[in-house]
C-alpha cells in the first residue's frame, strides 16, 4: 500500500522518526541501523512496511529496501512480530544478519535481547534458503565471480526445479556447492546436487 515516505526529519530517536511529508507528520518505527544511516540528515526517504491490527496501525521504516525485505522475511516466521524483527535489525546490520542466517548460526542470533534459541533456530530453518535471493552468499565474491556464479546458480536451480525438487532444498545444496567452488559449471552443479537431494 505504501512504498516509501519522503520528507523532513521533524523528530528523531534511536527507535523512531517523525517524518513530515506534505504537512503530515508520520511516526515511523525504525531500527538502530536505519537510525545510524539517517542520524545527520535533514530530509530522508524511508521505505515503509505498514502493519494494521484491530487495535493499532504502525509504520516500520528502513533506509534501504534490503533491510525492509529482511524485516518482512523475519515477520513471516510465526512467533516473530514487528518489534522482535526490529530488535534483530537493531542488533545486526542487514549484511551481518544475512550472513548469520546463511551460515545457520543460531547461537549468534539468539544473542538478540528477548530472542530464545528455539525462535532463533526457527528463523534460520525458515529463512536460510531465502537469503540467497537477497545476495547473502555473494558477499565474499568479486563482481565477475558474482556474475558467473549467479548465472550458473540460477540455471542449476531452474534445472533442479524442473526435475521436481523443492526450491528451498535445492537452494541449500547449491549454496554449499558454489561456496566451495564458485566457478562450477552448471551441469556439474546439477549432477552433484542430485547426489545430495
Amino acid at each position: 500500500m505504501y512504498e516509501y515516505i519522503s520528507g523532513r526529519v521533524a523528530e528523531l530517536a534511536p527507535t523512531y522518526a517523525v517524518i513530515e511529508a506534505a504537512g503530515v507528520g508520520y511516526y515511523i518505527n525504525i531500527s538502530l541501523n536505519t537510525y545510524s544511516e539517517i542520524e545527520h540528515e535533514e530530509s530522508v526517504r524511508l521505505y515503509v512496511h505498514f502493519v494494521v491490527r484491530e487495535d493499532q496501525q504502525q509504520f516500520f521504516g528502513f533506509s534501504t529496501k534490503v533491510e525492509r525485505e529482511l524485516f518482512r522475511q523475519l515477520i513471516s516466521v510465526s512467533g516473530v512480530g514487528g518489534n522482535t524483527a526490529r530488535m534483530i535489525l537493531s542488533t545486526y546490520s542487514p549484511r551481518e544478519l544475512q550472513n548469520i542466517i546463511a551460515t545457520e548460526n543460531a547461537v549468534l542470533l539468539k544473542n538478540v535481547k528477548g530472542l530464545g534459541l528455539k525462535t532463533a533456530q526457527k528463523i534460520i530453518v525458515e529463512l536460510s534458503g531465502k537469503m540467497i535471493e537477497l545476495g547473502a552468499s555473494d558477499l565474499m565474491l568479486s563482481p565477475t565471480e558474482k556474475q558467473s556464479r549467479s548465472e550458473s546458480y540460477d540455471e542449476a536451480l531452474a534445472a533442479l526445479q524442473m526435475l521436481g525438487f523443492q526450491k528451498a532444498a535445492s537452494e541449500k545444496v547449491l549454496t554449499a556447492l558454489f561456496k566451495e567452488s564458485p566457478s562450477m559449471p552448471v551441469e556439474e552443479a546439477v549432477r552433484m546436487a542430485l547426489k545430495q537431494l
